[in-house]
């Protein structure tokens, strides 16, 4: 196998996120931190390159980038045959993301791709960059590294994982480098881009001298469905540099893409969970067992659109999505639906304190005489709730 696969975070029968490196790193280092965010969400599974990490195998020559692309394609079929997966790559794992939205765009839900272009650099670039390691090893690379990889300063905030990225690339296998600088210097699918139709989340670091951010606006511009996302303060690897926020973002692209691809039916079934979860299987049973042909649609339309559409999106926790509610509920003076979804507060985790302090709030953005309100039917339900004492 010309690329080796490594299981990074996560469990099985969870959604499959696969993720790419950058030439010179191991899957490992350069993604550890998004994958640790990443574990409850997914199964995450990295990749190597021919003589980085875990793969020590060094690729026959002329090696291209839809070589890779295959190649990880057999890995991933040799344990999860024919499944359908997230994916996430860095700079020439990036272009392999391209390379795969291409050549098995059924298969890949959707793609974050980092720092990474339809094309890298120029050939010449890399061929020159090829003789220079067959001549002299990946060591003599160390001295411009850091200015292509690292944004200013970051050696300085995290030393550790700018030693650990920069040892990693001195033990790296000449003949697997200079075999992947040769399918860099061949790598052109600027005109395919319009082919391609998977959602695409193109991630940019604004000090990004190696694939600027004009590199991946072209990405996210031309293909069907792009979005551009530009970190500053960050540069090549994005990974290493802000693993939380790439871990965010790649958890909510992946999740819009999934979402985008469910059915009526799994989007109302999913609304019922969520519904039944926030306000309880007593209530919704009720709700239920009293709807009419009169208001049966109704009854639907709130589970799909309400439960289904917006309360299942990740872009906020239950937690925040109840302190919304509320705050909503006690300006628009809502009061049924105020003591229900103080008690659904209750149920998504905040604590009394926390009811009180949105109280407080709303009676200043809200107006006194609502708070007042607010305040009345919040202590009544928590004391129905027994969360307060009865005076």
């Amino acid at each position: 196998m010309t690329v080796t696969a490594v299981q990074l975070a996560g469990r099985p029968g969870q959604p499959l996120l696969v993720l790419g490196p950058s030439l010179g790193t191991s899957v490992q280092t350069l993604w550890a931190a998004v994958a640790a965010d990443l574990a409850d969400d997914f199964e995450v599974i990295g990749w190597d390159l021919p003589g980085h990490g875990t793969n020590r195998v060094v690729a026959a020559e002329p090696l291209h980038i839809a070589d890779l692309a295959h190649a990880l394609m057999e890995q991933l079929d040799g344990a999860y045959a024919g499944a359908t997966f997230h994916y996430a790559g860095d700079s020439v794992g990036g272009a392999v993301g391209l390379q795969l939205l291409l050549d098995h765009p059924h298969r890949v839900t959707s793609a974050a791709l980092l720092c990474t272009g339809a094309t890298i650099g120029t050939a010449d670039a890399w061929h020159k960059r090829k003789e220079q390691v067959e001549s002299s090893g990946t060591s003599s690379l160390l001295a411009s590294t850091p200015q292509r990889w690292f944004s200013p300063g970051f050696a300085d905030r995290d030393p550790d994982i700018a030693a650990r990225l920069l040892d990693e690339l001195a033990g790296i296998s000449d003949e697997g480098y200079a075999a992947v600088c040769g399918a860099l210097a061949s790598f052109d699918v600027r005109s395919r881009l319009a082919d391609i139709s998977g959602p695409v989340l193109a991630i940019a670091g604004a000090d990004d001298a190696v694939t600027p951010p004009s590199a991946l606006e072209t990405v996210a511009t031309q293909v069907r469905r792009g979005r551009l996302v530009v970190l500053p303060g960050v540069a090549h690897l994005a990974p290493a540099e802000a693993p939380h926020q790439v871990a965010r973002l790649i958890r909510d692209h992946a999740a819009s893409a999934a979402a985008d691809q469910r059915t009526v039916a799994e989007v109302r079934a999913a609304g019922m969970a969520v519904r039944r979860n926030v306000l309880g299987d007593a209530h919704v049973d009720r709700a239920i067992a009293a709807a009419t042909d009169f208001t049966s649609e109704f009854q639907q339309l709130i589970t799909e659109y309400a439960w289904g559409g917006i309360w299942t999106r990740p872009g906020l926790d239950r937690r925040t999505r109840s302190l919304i509610t509320l705050t909503a509920l006690v300006a628009r003076g809502h009061h049924e639906e105020l003591i229900l979804h103080i008690r659904a507060a209750r149920r998504n985790g905040l604590t009394v304190a926390e009811i009180k302090e949105l109280l407080l709030q709303t009676a200043i953005y809200c107006g006194v005489p609502d708070a007042n309100t607010a305040f009345r039917i919040a202590q009544e339900t928590l004391r129905d709730l027994g969360d307060l004492d009865t005076p």
